[in-house]
């Protein structure tokens, strides 16, 4: 599955409507981030069952905004709506994938409970 261009007007209906959602903030100008497109490319070919996208912060500033972005690129995952991890700089493709698979195994219940006990 390719990765899908992420707006302001489908974000919500992205991060809501799907288990795990992936997320790169990026630019075109920035140098790490187009040497990091081909390593979430081909981690997203890995998982068929998880959204792989892509913020453009040029064009999205007000998202990038949102989300406090300062450093690109920024990796984000979210699991049922939660955001689990926020990293700027590139990972490593192998750190990617085992990110993803962790994401995957944990258990929403406990991580919730987790939430509300540190509130």
């Amino acid at each position: 599955m390719a990765t899908l261009a992420l707006t302001q007007e489908n974000f919500e209906a992205t991060v809501t409507g799907n288990d795990i959602v992936v997320i790169d903030f990026w630019a075109d100008w920035c140098g790490p981030c187009k040497a990091f497109a081909p390593i979430f490319e081909k981690v997203a070919a890995l998982f068929p069952d998880v959204v792989f996208a892509k913020v453009d912060t040029d064009r999205e500033q007000e998202l990038a905004a949102a989300f406090e972005i300062r450093s690109i690129p920024t990796l984000m995952i979210f699991r049922e709506s939660t955001i689990l991890f926020m990293q700027p700089g590139m990972v490593p493709e192998k750190v990617l994938k085992d990110l993803v698979e962790k994401v995957q195994q944990l258990d929403m219940a406990e991580v919730r409970k987790k939430r509300v006990e540190m509130q």
